[in-house]
């Protein structure tokens, strides 16, 4: 899990996902005003502030968040998280790895889940035992002829990964809102966790903790008798839910630093 980075690939989506966020709202209330194209690109140009994206981004209507994607790239996830995130198919385009294409032979690598990252020596060595012993027979078996994406069978689903993701603002929030829950998986979490700090600090009120964060800290759990009965019961930045939830990962990326 500390191996894990994300970076958004089109940063100035963040600041077009704003502009049409207002422009569109504009467009419902403008239509009378509208003769011809020049009066369209006009609206569309027309400045806005800080708090009409505030109060756009409140309204219970998500049509206006869905005229951009923002695309986040992530390296160092799991086979796993790729099982789990593609799940959400609404607004989202996927781009991965290819176990048909790709040949690990001699490259792969595996993901540390947290848990197992907390445990002892013998526990680690342990399941880095069984994740190499699966790369290793990927391995002969492709140096046997076998083809990679019938040979990809034989990997770990802690194989690491690189994954593109590309999605509307509405549809972000709706993912990180559902994945940062403390019902999902630790890796899940962590990589959601990761790209809503990255989201957040490029537009910290189109992605703020009250319009972002886990549902449990915006109002009430949507999991209902499925609940992990420990919500988080204010709005906390993702920092804070990493720094309590994941202390590991921070003390480690704080002595990397120091290195």
């Amino acid at each position: 899990m500390d191996h894990i980075e994300t970076a958004i690939l089109n940063c100035y989506g963040i600041r077009e996902a704003e502009q049409n966020m207002v422009f569109a709202a504009r467009l419902t209330q403008h239509g009378h005003t509208i003769q011809n194209m020049a009066d369209l690109m006009d609206l569309y140009r027309q400045s806005y502030s800080q708090k009409t994206v505030e109060n756009i981004a409140g309204l219970p209507h998500p049509t206006v968040q869905k005229f951009m994607v923002i695309t986040v790239a992530v390296v160092g996830a799991s086979r796993r998280f790729l099982a789990q995130i593609t799940r959400h198919q609404n607004e989202v385009k996927y781009m991965s790895a290819s176990l048909q294409y790709s040949n690990y032979s001699g490259h792969a690598a595996f993901a540390i889940p947290y848990g197992i990252m907390k445990a002892d020596k013998e526990i680690q060595d342990i399941y880095k035992k069984s994740c190499q012993s699966d790369l290793d027979h990927y391995a002969e078996l492709c140096g046997l002829g076998i083809d990679h994406d019938s040979a990809g069978y034989a990997t770990p689903q802690g194989l690491r990964n690189v994954l593109i993701i590309s999605a509307t603002p509405y549809q972000w929030k709706h993912m990180i809102g559902q994945r940062t829950c403390r019902r999902n998986t630790d890796e899940t979490r962590i990589v959601m966790l990761q790209i809503w700090q990255r989201l957040y600090k490029l537009s910290p009120i189109l992605f703020a903790p009250d319009l972002t964060g886990p549902f449990c800290q915006r109002g009430s759990c949507m999991e209902k008798q499925m609940s992990c009965q420990n919500p988080i019961l204010k709005l906390w930045m993702p920092s804070d839910i990493l720094k309590t939830d994941y202390p590991l990962l921070i003390r480690k990326e704080v002595s990397s630093h120091k290195d």
